[in-house]
């Protein structure tokens, strides 16, 4: 199951609790509703995009499957590195 990152609404008018002012992260099911209130203090919160992490055994197992990894080199130019 992925895990979805929230924190306190920034407009929200409610101080919020020391786990919402700050990120904190939820394991959820995709198919869930994305939370709306904090789970501690019910001060409204919002689900953030998280950037996911790829590392060298991650570039590794993607060769070993067929996956072919482009970097751009110019505007609209991309450069095959395998």
């Amino acid at each position: 199951m992925p895990i979805y990152e929230y924190r306190l609404k920034r407009n929200a008018v409610e101080p919020g609790c020391e786990k919402c002012r700050e990120r904190f992260e939820v394991v959820q099911k995709m198919s869930d509703k994305p939370l709306t209130e904090c789970p501690v203090c019910k001060a409204p919160i919002e689900k953030l995009i998280s950037a996911f992490s790829f590392n060298e055994a991650m570039d590794d197992k993607m060769k070993r499957t067929g996956l072919h990894k482009l970097v751009k080199k110019d505007k609209g130019v991309y450069e095959k590195q395998y």
